[in-house]
């Protein structure tokens, strides 16, 4: 299938929830009223969009009253897709690749798909070339190093692991001088999948990231943030605290495929102010799909 056609079908569950009552409301084309415009603001919350930008598209679409009444339903979705790609539009700030070897840790609580982040991404990396070392830096969870090498396996990645319980930080400095010594072109670094009540586990993630700097300098050149779409705006707090603790470069959202929550996408980069850099919407190594807003915006409301 093509990007746009699995997005479009990992979407289908919160585009339904989103575009159903709007449907209902413009066929009678006329200017929307208060009742209306309320209808339409709970659609968009029932989607997870979240108060803040649900509130800033509301005003758009007040002022469009009248031409949203006269273009029908094309026009209420040409509306709201150009204020969720709006919302969504983020400039990247990074150039991948362009340090080598290039790190990446990937970090989230645990049963959100670090892992299968991890395999899916490092499969596509190696399709295009680049030589992809995994690290296991999950050295705490029962069997997560088991399940990254299997990944590493699928994507035909190298793989490194360390004893278990063994330092985290002394696990990813043997990962990394084994990858520049070997002409790696990327690492990516699992980490223990951390409740964001967990201090101490945050603090280590700075020892991390310090160690990572000196074995390379300048890494880790992102910091991916894996949140899971099925738990909504419930996920920003996680966010925001690995945001302070881990200075996220990116997120990658999963399990869109789902979810009626899709409008967290919305909320999530509104509130943290970084980009989405992947979207997952099926099991399959192919269903992490690079993000584009545009492409996000269409599937959840629809062509006009």
């Amino acid at each position: 299938m093509a990007l746009a056609d699995r997005l479009r079908g990992g979407l289908s569950r919160t585009r339904e929830i989103l575009t159903t009552p709007l449907e209902d409301l413009v066929r009678g084309r006329r200017p929307l009223d208060a009742a209306a415009l309320e209808a339409v603001e709970e659609a968009l919350l029932a989607a997870d969009m979240g108060v803040p930008a649900v509130q800033e598209a509301m005003v758009v679409l007040e002022a469009r009253s009248g031409e949203i009444a006269s273009g029908g339903l094309p026009a209420m979705r040409s509306a709201l897709r150009q204020e969720i790609r709006r919302a969504l539009e983020r400039p990247d700030g990074v150039e991948p690749f362009s340090s080598r070897p290039w790190v990446v840790f990937v970090v989230g609580v645990n049963g959100a798909g670090k892992t299968t982040t991890i395999g899916k991404l490092a499969a596509a990396w190696g399709e295009r070339g680049r030589r992809v070392l995994v690290c296991a830096a999950d050295t705490f969870r029962a069997a997560a190093a088991e399940q990254l090498e299997a990944w590493a396996e699928r994507a035909k990645a190298d793989f490194h692991r360390g004893a278990e319980g063994a330092d985290p930080s002394a696990v990813l400095t043997d990962a990394l001088r084994a990858a520049s010594a070997r002409g790696h072109d990327a690492v990516l670094v699992d980490t223990a999948g951390r409740l964001h009540t967990r201090s101490n586990l945050m603090a280590e993630l700075a020892k991390m990231a310090r160690v990572a700097d000196r074995e390379v300098p300048g890494a880790p050149h992102e910091t991916l943030l894996v949140l899971d779409a099925t738990v909504g705006s419930n996920g920003l707090t996680q966010g925001r605290e690995f945001a302070r603790a881990g200075g996220v470069s990116g997120l990658v959202l999963t399990k869109l495929d789902g979810t009626a929550r899709g409008g967290v996408a919305v909320a999530v980069v509104r509130d943290l102010g970084v980009p989405i850099r992947y979207v997952g919407v099926g099991e399959t190594v192919e269903d992490l799909l690079p993000f584009d807003a545009d492409a996000f915006a269409t599937s959840l409301v629809g062509e006009e």
